[in-house]
């Protein structure tokens, strides 16, 4: 049975993240199933952001959950899965994870994998951060999510934006133990 990992995309800038991740994640199909959640505003970033459509974005994932069908199978400790990925993670989403306040799918899959004590990742997007963000990353990191903000590497010399993206998309693979393509170490070759 494939392994199932959940992919929340909220509405802070970084779409090209998120379709990076999914690309990558494409490499393991045979292994891991990823379940795509979308809200609002990450829809209108995808746009902002990005050229593809958001029925584009959708083929890249195993299977697509409505964000407003807070009964979807990530909205249950039962349905298991190797833990969620949040990406971007909008101030917004991460302030209704630190609070527990679950009124989307995004947020319930997001609470549902704390509580089982699941992996959750989450590439916080903002800058500067005010007081509050860091208070929510602090709490959220509290709780047991480890939080990504895609800062860049330059010990990797990266040449394009792509490259960047990859970098910090095998830095988000790496807390599954999964290898990222085109992801170099530090110190190694």
């Amino acid at each position: 049975m494939k392994k199932r990992l959940v992919i929340g995309m909220s509405g802070a800038s970084g779409a090209p993240l998120t379709i990076e991740l999914l690309k990558q994640l494409q490499q393991y199909k045979e292994i891991i199933e990823t379940h795509l959640i979308v809200t609002k505003g990450a829809e209108m970033t995808l746009e902002q952001e990005t050229d593809y459509t958001l029925e584009q974005l959708y083929a890249l994932a195993d299977e697509v959950h409505d964000n407003h069908n807070i009964g979807a199978g990530p909205a249950s400790g039962s349905y298991r899965t190797m833990g969620m990925i949040v990406i971007p993670c909008s101030m917004k989403t991460l302030a209704g994870i630190v609070s527990g306040y679950s009124d989307n799918l995004v947020l319930r899959a997001a609470d549902v994998t704390l509580k089982e004590r699941r992996k959750l990742v989450l590439v916080t997007r903002e800058a500067p951060l005010g007081t509050v963000h860091l208070r929510n990353m602090y709490e959220a990191s509290q709780l047991g999510a480890v939080i990504i903000p895609p800062v860049l590497s330059y010990y990797n010399h990266p040449k394009t934006i792509e490259d960047c993206n990859r970098h910090i998309v095998g830095k988000i693979l790496d807390q599954f133990e999964l290898e990222g393509q085109e992801f170099h170490r530090w110190m190694e070759k």
